[in-house]
């Protein structure tokens, strides 16, 4: 696969550094059409975007900055929210002011359109990318997938354990797995990520009956409290007093059940602080077709086809 990567992971490379070391190799680059980043330094009223490259200082047109700017389908937010984060953009060209200092000008917007055409027509649903996430909200996260290109990971598509909301399993700023859902006929582009957090089973090979282990609270219902012992894998306990969604605790596992898939816990005690949840993937290759998440004697299947 091509690799269009989210803004931020070129440049620390070397060859970024490279292309940024002299006005030869910034012209160079130019001439190649090579995608290089470097930080915006300032915005300035109109909205066009200073850019530090080093060697000399780099100007993003308004109209150049993003997808969608010139025609008003994307909001100048985008280019505000830049100010001292990485842009990638390509050489347009180098010149020369009236006193023969060099400066060049940029296209962001050349390379989003870039990786935007090759993500909609070389991409297809089950191809997995990295993605940084740059927003959240109630409903999902928001993650750039190349370039500045940003797509939706729903809420229900971070983990198969419910959170009451994105923050609870991500962060701004983390670069995560995704898979591609789907590329509407709008080009919106939808994501998902639990299924690459393992199976059922897969979860519960980490666990044996009789321990006792940590674990967070995400559901309260009357017939007991769903806690979270993996972000792929929720056990029962039994009702208990006092208890708040997002909390951490210990439990003791009673039971583990592969045919009914299910964990009966006993809830021991209320934690001081929220156990941390490190990503862990259980597939590593760039495309997944299918995945089932239920055990295969299991009478519940639970699988997506992509």
């Amino acid at each position: 696969m091509k690799e269009f990567n989210p803004e931020g992971m070129l440049i620390k490379t070397e060859l970024n550094s490279e292309r940024l070391s002299s006005v030869e190799s910034i012209k160079e680059a130019a001439l190649n059409g090579e995608i290089i980043e470097a930080i915006v330094v300032l915005c300035d009223r109109t909205h066009n975007l200073t850019v530090d490259l080093g060697c000399m200082k780099g100007y993003i047109e308004r109209e150049e900055g993003a997808i969608g700017i010139a025609e008003g389908k994307t909001r100048d937010i985008a280019l505000i929210s830049r100010v001292g984060k990485p842009v990638c953009f390509k050489v347009l060209g180098v010149y020369y002011d009236e006193g023969n200092i060099p400066y060049a000008l940029l296209s962001r917007k050349a390379v989003q359109e870039e990786c935007y055409n090759y993500i909609t027509k070389d991409l297809r649903p089950g191809d997995i990318i990295d993605a940084k996430v740059t927003h959240l909200e109630s409903f999902g996260a928001f993650c750039d997938i190349g370039c500045g290109n940003i797509a939706l990971l729903p809420i229900d598509s971070i983990s198969v354990s419910r959170i009451s909301h994105p923050s609870d399993r991500l962060s701004i700023g983390d670069i995560i797995k995704v898979i591609i859902k789907d590329i509407g006929d709008d080009g919106r582009i939808t994501l998902t990520h639990k299924e690459l957090l393992g199976t059922w089973e897969e979860n519960a090979a980490l666990f044996l009956q009789g321990q006792t282990v940590s674990g967070i609270v995400r559901s309260i219902e009357d017939y007991g409290v769903f806690v979270e012992l993996t972000p792929n894998l929720a056990g029962l306990a039994e009702p208990a007093d006092n208890m708040k969604i997002g909390e951490g605790v210990c439990v003791y596992i009673k039971s583990i059940i592969p045919e009914k898939m299910k964990i009966k816990l006993i809830i021991i005690d209320k934690l001081e602080s929220i156990p941390k949840r490190k990503i862990r993937y259980y597939y590593e290759g760039d495309h997944i077709d299918d995945f089932c998440y239920s055990p295969d004697d299991c009478q519940k299947q639970i699988s997506v086809n992509f």
